[in-house]
């Protein structure tokens, strides 16, 4: 995907995510949640550190990732 940001692709009741600089940050799949900030919060308070914060990258769109203690990239991302 040649894009500047976060492109989403609907498939039925699926969404497919992607993220054009996912890779330089280890991107895994980006997981659906309904509140991103609380989801955030909550894997910091488990002892996720932050690799990006929350944003918009479009339509609403927010997404976020998060590194797990055993160093795992965890996407998230709440629809508008």
């Amino acid at each position: 995907m040649d894009e500047p940001y976060y492109v989403g692709f609907r498939i039925g009741d699926q969404e497919l995510g992607l993220d054009p600089h996912g890779h330089s940050h280890g991107m895994t799949p980006y997981w659906e949640v309904d509140d991103i900030k609380s989801s955030v919060q909550a894997l910091l308070d488990a002892g996720a550190e932050a690799v990006q914060e929350v944003k918009d990258v479009g339509g609403g769109t927010l997404i976020a990732s998060v590194k797990d203690q055993n160093g795992n990239i965890i996407g998230l991302r709440q629809s508008s």
